[in-house]
């Protein structure tokens, strides 16, 4: 598995936002020749679809690995998603990684009507049921949350081993992390204290136990025009995870993001609120030199994988560009044996 074996000492991309669609796979092809090691699809309820982005882009590459990070078994019943994610196998065998996460009971829940209870359980129950299927096995399986009967796989996936990554932040899900799956895919805005936190958490596991992270990324010549351009698109995911311990790992407090969270929630621009300390704990932005040197404190944390998030209001052409040239050999540097 060519692609899951480099992806680990090179920068993967997000591939995100409403233009996404018509320009994936000119991104996924830009994303490869620039030496990227993977490309995400991140399930954003109420955005582009995953794995249809996830198929095109696995069509017109050979090379990077393509993971899908993260989705659920809510909307996506885990027989679903060994089906799809087996055929998508086909169009790149060797390549794929399945991040599994429970996504959040607001978009569940609140806004889709479907109960969202126990979803670490049905998490779990989901690990087991992909695995199995995924071994070619006939199950019959009665769980708290799943019950299948007699449900096999009509083909064998093209990719004999699946990784499967969660998407975990709380004590309790990263050791179930560290227990039952191949790695963790850290959320955005996960700073290099998140990253510690899980590493000590997942410390029983060898050391290739995999964590991967999206990281909010700018690079610009002008370190003080990049920093300006972030703060609004951070001001939406500090509002969104306002209380939540992955920003307490990044030493900001819920009295800090409270006024971006109300700003958000009125409509009203919140990314002057934004402080440096903010965009220094969560991103990587600025000149390349200051982009080099976030990231060398991601890499001391113990990220294998810093996934970069680009603003969707900039050319992500030219981002992958100078993601390729300018931090891609020195994450090689960092990650060399």
């Amino acid at each position: 598995m060519l692609a899951l074996t480099t992806m680990s000492t090179s920068p993967g991309l997000a591939l995100i936002g409403p233009r996404s669609p018509r320009l994936v796979t000119q991104w996924a092809r830009a994303a490869e020749r620039a030496g990227l090691g993977s490309v995400w699809f991140i399930e954003d309820y109420f955005q582009p679809g995953a794995y249809a982005l996830a198929g095109a882009a696995a069509a017109v590459t050979e090379r990077v690995g393509i993971g899908l990070g993260v989705v659920n078994p809510f909307t996506r019943h885990p027989a679903l998603l060994a089906m799809e994610t087996g055929a998508l196998a086909g169009l790149a065998p060797g390549r794929i990684i399945l991040g599994l996460g429970s996504s959040n009971p607001g978009w569940i829940r609140d806004q889709m009507g479907i109960p969202f209870t126990a979803p670490l359980g049905a998490v779990r129950e989901s690990v087991e049921i992909i695995r199995r299927l995924w071994a070619g096995e006939r199950l019959s399986y009665a769980g708290r949350r799943f019950t299948l009967r007699a449900v096999k796989l009509d083909f064998p996936p093209a990719q004999a081993a699946l990784p499967i990554w969660l998407g975990v932040k709380g004590p309790r899900a990263v050791a179930m992390a560290g227990e039952i799956a191949d790695g963790v895919l850290c959320s955005i805005l996960c700073s290099p204290g998140h990253v510690r936190r899980i590493r000590a958490s997942t410390a029983a596991r060898p050391r290739a136990f995999a964590m991967a992270g999206y990281i909010p990324t700018l690079i610009d010549a002008d370190g003080e025009r990049a920093r300006q351009a972030i703060r609004p698109f951070l001001a939406r995911y500090l509002a969104f995870l306002h209380g939540q311990s992955l920003l307490r790992d990044a030493g900001i407090s819920e009295r800090e993001t409270e006024p971006i969270r109300a700003a958000v929630l009125a409509g009203t621009p919140a990314g002057h609120l934004v402080t440096g300390a903010m965009i220094e704990q969560t991103s990587i932005v600025g000149t390349p030199p200051e982009c080099r040197a976030a990231l060398a404190r991601w890499a001391e944390a113990g990220l294998d994988t810093p996934v970069a998030v680009v603003p969707p209001d900039v050319s992500v052409l030219e981002q992958i560009t100078r993601i390729g040239t300018e931090i891609g050999p020195f994450w090689r540097e960092l990650t060399a044996p």
